[in-house]
């Protein structure tokens, strides 16, 4: 059985990798799939200035939780198993990490294009991961 990491933004491109991805499971394959989602750290001392830690923290599980709905939702109704999480930091770097830390066999990703100029063909997010990892990794446009 692969394991399968699915970072998820909530964009339009990763939920077409998450149907992509449901498309091959029903063609007979079985997988264990968990879903991830990565919030930015705010490192700015004017946030923590005006706003505690746990309600930045709290903010940030709610917007991941929100980014991440649709995806459970599509799983879900397709019938498939799947587990979730979130984290925070670098995009690139922290998925690099969950895929090594959780023994992942290939991560399935969107990629949303022109992010900035080291992302001239793919995100910076999905062109950070291709350089970070040694597994097979699948992009969806």
């Amino acid at each position: 059985m692969a394991r399968i990491l699915i970072p998820i933004d909530g964009s339009e491109t990763s939920l077409r990798a998450v149907r992509w991805l449901i498309g091959q499971i029903r063609a007979g394959a079985t997988h264990e799939l968990h879903l991830l989602n990565v919030q930015p750290e705010i490192l700015t001392g004017h946030a923590r200035a005006y706003f505690a830690r746990t309600d930045l923290d709290a903010f940030m599980a709610d917007q991941a939780r929100e980014q991440l709905a649709e995806a459970e939702r599509l799983l879900t109704a397709a019938g498939i198993s799947y587990q979730s999480s979130y984290d925070r930091g670098n995009a690139p770097e922290v998925i690099a990490g969950h895929a090594r830390k959780g023994g992942f066999d290939q991560i399935v990703m969107g990629t949303r294009g022109l992010n900035s100029i080291s992302g001239l063909l793919l995100g910076s997010a999905a062109t950070g991961v291709l350089h970070l990892v040694d597994i097979p990794v699948t992009l969806i446009k």
